[in-house]
């Protein structure tokens, strides 16, 4: 059975974007070669991206305007989340720009059982924070990876909206600062 995994960037606090959506706190610790080459690691093991309405705008056309430029070092990256199936969910949306993007508006737990039961690689999701919420709290998540930045934000957004008990599986530290927690839930995921 495929596994739903999460990657995401949280600040010292636990947030996953600032008060007003803002991530540009993710890169104020600078490149780390061992940090980016994980995050291809965990890209390379899924072959299914889910994505939320928001989050895909500004996403999907990034990664292909990178993908098309053969002199920059995130060139790997950008090929492998091309390639991949990316599926925006909406509850309004019918359509989405991007190379294999497609909408959907389906149940989330019927659409992540449904993914789960497929055949094909693994899944990942890497927000936004709503999408990333409501898996979180539909039990649908089978691993986070949660790269936690050294900056505390103050205020922001929260994947969490309630008590998650988690499995700290391995933890990881980055030259930059960075911890990659690798987290399992306690209780199994659903199906």
């Amino acid at each position: 059975m495929r596994k739903l995994i999460l990657q995401m960037q949280l600040s010292l606090d636990g947030f996953a974007a600032g008060p007003n959506g803002e991530h540009d706190w993710v890169f104020k610790s600078g490149p780390d070669a061992a940090g980016f080459q994980k995050i291809i690691e965990i890209a390379q093991s899924c072959d299914t991206l889910l994505l939320g309405r928001k989050t895909s705008e500004g996403f999907i056309a990034h990664w292909e305007s990178i993908a098309g430029k053969p002199d920059s070092r995130e060139i790997e990256l950008a090929r492998q989340i091309v390639n991949m199936r990316k599926i925006v969910i909406s509850r309004s949306e019918t359509a989405a720009n991007g190379v294999n993007t497609e909408v959907s508006n389906d149940d989330l737990t019927t659409l992540v059982s449904a993914l789960k039961s497929g055949p094909g690689e693994n899944i990942l999701v890497y927000g936004g924070v709503e999408l990333v919420s409501s898996l979180i709290s539909l039990n649908l998540i089978d691993e986070y990876c949660l790269f936690i930045c050294p900056i505390a934000l103050g205020l922001g957004r929260s994947i969490f909206q309630e008590q998650k008990a988690l499995k700290l599986e391995s933890s990881t530290v980055y030259q930059n600062g960075k911890v990659l927690n690798i987290y399992l839930p306690v209780c199994p995921p659903a199906p």
